[in-house]
């Protein structure tokens, strides 16, 4: 395969893919789930986890908005997709709510965590999904690192690895 580009060969798609991509992350639909998340929780543990997530998606909203105005893409794009997730993101939040307004909390945070983990696994699809996209839209020199070769799979700025927990 010549070293053409996604982003030259499909400008709609990835259009498309970063609008319901931007959504989700950039325009604050994860921190607004993480919010609720983190009134349902009992476990101190838990707790600093997902306080860890919502760091770790603040830092996601403000990476994919620089990469979609490095590349020239408006975030504010509306597709059919991305009313989709807004409704999804909005299902999960109003989940938690209604768990807490139950008023036993450790159910509250059972469906937190069902909720967080929905969420997070969509978050990561959408990062392995972009990291293809780059990958096949950049060009780099032999030898240098693919973007998911970090040692957590994913951008090093968002991702650092994990420490072991003994």
């Amino acid at each position: 395969m010549k070293a053409t580009t996604v982003l030259k060969n499909d400008h709609a798609a990835v259009q498309k893919l970063f609008a319901d991509f931007s959504h989700t992350t950039a325009r604050g639909a994860g921190s607004r789930s993480m919010r609720p998340a983190l009134k349902c929780v009992v476990n101190e543990h838990l707790k600093g986890e997902w306080e860890e997530y919502l760091e770790q998606t603040r830092k996601h909203e403000q990476v994919v908005l620089e990469v979609m105005e490095k590349v020239g893409l408006d975030p504010e794009t509306e597709t059919p997709g991305r009313e989709v997730v807004r409704h999804i993101g909005e299902s999960l939040v109003k989940a938690m709510e209604m768990a807490l307004e139950a008023g036993r909390p450790e159910a509250a945070q059972i469906v937190a965590c069902e909720c967080v983990v929905l969420a997070e696994t969509k978050d990561h699809l959408n990062w392995e999904l972009i990291h293809e996209v780059a990958e096949k839209s950049i060009t780099r020199p032999a030898g240098a690192a693919s973007y998911g070769s970090s040692p957590s799979g994913c951008l090093p700025c968002c991702h650092p690895p994990k420490k072991s927990r003994k």
